[in-house]
This record gives structure tokens, sequence and C-alpha cells, in this order.
């Protein structure tokens, strides 16, 4: 089924209120209107109100009954999602001017963050995947370190190394193997 089909079937579903098209639209494009929110001063309340707003939105234009998607509905989520953040943010400063509202609207654009979260997402699959293909004990060394933050000391009794300063010098080798296995999978 392509994409269009898909999200076609989508905006079906959510204009007669399917709870599983409604989900899957929350599951695939929340995070990306979350980090949107976030890294533009927002909260994760916040982001939820967006996203919220953004669905209300999409759901009033699929009822209208005369509602054409021309892009993608992640791009349609994101650029309604980003208008809102936006108008908020310049309501809640009061003293605001229409160079300050511009100013903002320079420092997101759609585009840009949208290939951004696209390129961190492609980057986080193919990290997973490298992880899964490094093995044992390196994976669950690095996931013990970076993922649990276990210190060297309790990373070496875990894993039967002598001392710290041993499981210090395999963390490096898994490392290192993990970032050539990341550069292979990304090419």
């Amino acid at each position: 089924m392509s994409t269009g089909t898909t999200e076609q079937k989508l905006l079906e579903g959510l204009a007669c209120n399917d709870g599983k098209a409604i989900e899957t639209i929350y599951k695939q494009h929340y995070n990306m209107v979350q980090a949107l929110i976030l890294s533009n001063s927002g909260y994760p309340d916040d982001a939820r109100d967006i996203f919220q707003e953004a669905m209300i939105v999409l759901y009033q234009k699929v009822k209208s009954g005369s509602f054409e998607l021309n892009c993608q509905l992640k791009t349609y989520l994101y650029s309604v999602s980003r208008r809102l953040w936006l108008k908020r943010l310049s309501q809640s400063q009061k003293n605001s001017t229409s160079a300050d509202v511009e100013e903002l609207q320079e420092t997101v654009p759609v585009e840009d963050e949208l290939e951004r979260h696209e390129q961190r997402n492609l980057d986080f699959q193919v990290m997973e995947q490298s992880l899964n293909n490094l093995g044992e004990p390196c994976r669950s060394l690095l996931m013990a370190y970076y993922l649990e933050t276990k210190s060297m000391v309790d990373i070496a009794t875990d894993f039967g190394y002598t001392n710290a300063d041993n499981a210090k010098n395999q963390k490096y080798k898994c490392l290192m193997r993990l970032k050539k296995i990341f550069s292979q999978n990304k090419k």
C-alpha cells in the first residue's frame, strides 16, 4: 500500500472517529511536533496542547468534505503545529512587535526542521540496527553504561572484569566497533 493510500485511509478513519486511525496518526507524528515545540522554548504540556489543536484543525478540515491533502500528512501537521506555536508564542509576549514575530518565524523554518527531524529518526534507526549487529557482551556493556548510566565499577563487577580500568578499555573497544558498524550501516 502506498503512503498516499495509507494516509488517505487514515484521514477517512479520522473523519469517521475511528480510534485506530487517530491512534496511528498520534504514534506516527506526535514526536515530530513535540521535538518542534521543545526545541523552540516549549514544554511537554505545550507540545500535547499544540498537537491536540493541530489534530482538531485536521479533523475539522477532513469533516468539511472539501479537504484535499496536497502534501504528506506529517508536513501538514508540522506546518499547522508550527503556525499554532508561533501564534501562541507571539500572544505570550505581550510587548512583542511584528518584527519579533517575523524574527521568530525565521528561527523555525518548516522544511529545514522537518528534514533535520527525519534525519535524526533515520540515524536512530541505523543506531538501533547497529547495536543489534554489535553482539554480546559489547551491546549489553554499552547499554549498561549509556542507557542505565552504571558506573565503571558496577560494570566491572557485573561483567566480570578485574577492575574498572579493564571495563573502561573494553567499553572503548566496543564503542569503536559500534562506530564502525554504524558508519557501514549508514552507507
